[in-house]
């Protein structure tokens, strides 16, 4: 059946105002943090999946990032395994270890690069130890608190942090015309296996390329005022304000701080967008409006 004219012609303005972005974001490189209700909503995860194809079918290199926490639970859970969690990060035993390498390096990358390839595209999943990709030393977690005399260094097991990135593993798929998909887990000196953030890897990955944008997935509208308000076209110095005021606190610290480095550090933009809503990231990168919220490091007039 054919579009009536009003279809046809409100398809056409959005191909012709899409136009522009196209041409400015042509053989740039984007990285996207992939998770939340993205990652578990059946129409969601497919409109995610085409919107990588669709990106680097027109010439642009996604670079994917994936998280997995809710998967490793339920793992855990079936497995009797407790959780158990220290400032937000889980306790990762050995035994933990490699379940969150079953999980995060076996079934979550695996489901993600298929459904790519299903819409069309060509992905290679990793983890940080193919090709070397992922450097990561022992994170150290402190904890204080006003009754405490000092401060106390908290041990959880096989939790890690960015070391380095192997760019020329990620230059080489990008080239070859393949997406890369990469699951969060490096390889120490030792030898041994870390489980890293995700949004610290995929902030870490987009700062080493010098990426055009840092792309978030969350499962929230975005940053938020006082006043449950939207924000968006920020610079670094409005979100450290915010941050010093008490606006942005929480569990969304961590998030912001990480796309705060990555423009420091030289991407040109941070979006912290809605994952719940489909095709998001094409929203935000095609459309004025976009649907969430972009942080750069312009100069306030």
């Amino acid at each position: 059946m054919p579009l009536s004219r009003d279809s046809a012609m409100n398809t056409a303005n959005v191909l012709s105002a899409a136009l522009p972005y196209l041409q400015r974001f042509v053989g740039k490189t984007i990285v996207v943090k992939y998770g939340g209700n993205a990652m578990t909503d059946e129409t969601l995860k497919n409109s995610f999946a085409r919107d990588m194809v669709m990106l680097k079918f027109v010439g642009i290199n996604p670079i994917v990032v994936h998280g997995g926490g809710p998967q490793i639970g339920d793992l855990l859970t079936k497995l009797n395994i407790q959780s158990e969690f220290v400032n937000g990060m889980r306790v990762t035993t050995s035994e933990t270890m490699d379940v969150v390498e079953m999980v995060l390096g076996g079934l979550v990358n695996k489901s993600i690069v298929n459904l790519i390839n299903q819409n069309g595209g060509k992905a290679i999943g990793l983890t940080g130890k193919d090709g070397q990709l992922l450097h990561a030393r022992k994170l150290h977690v402190t904890k204080s608190s006003p009754d405490m005399l000092k401060t106390e260094i908290i041990d959880i097991g096989h939790v890690g942090e960015v070391a380095s990135i192997n760019t020329s593993v990620l230059d080489m798929l990008t080239n070859s015309d393949f997406i890369p998909v990469i699951a969060p887990i490096g390889v120490g000196e030792d030898g041994e296996s870390y489980n890293i953030n995700a949004d610290l890897v995929a902030g870490k990955v987009a700062e080493v390329l010098r990426a055009e944008k840092l792309i978030l997935l969350t499962n929230i509208a975005g940053l938020m005022d006082k006043e449950g308000k939207v924000l968006t076209g920020l610079s670094t110095k409005q979100v450290d304000d915010l941050i010093a005021d008490g606006t942005i606190y929480g569990g969304m610290l961590p998030k912001i701080q990480c796309a705060l480095d990555a423009v420091h550090a030289g991407v040109n933009s941070a979006h912290i967008i809605d994952g719940r809503v489909a095709h998001s990231t094409l929203l935000e990168l095609f459309t004025d409006e976009g649907v969430g919220t972009l942080i750069t490091n312009r100069r306030n007039a």
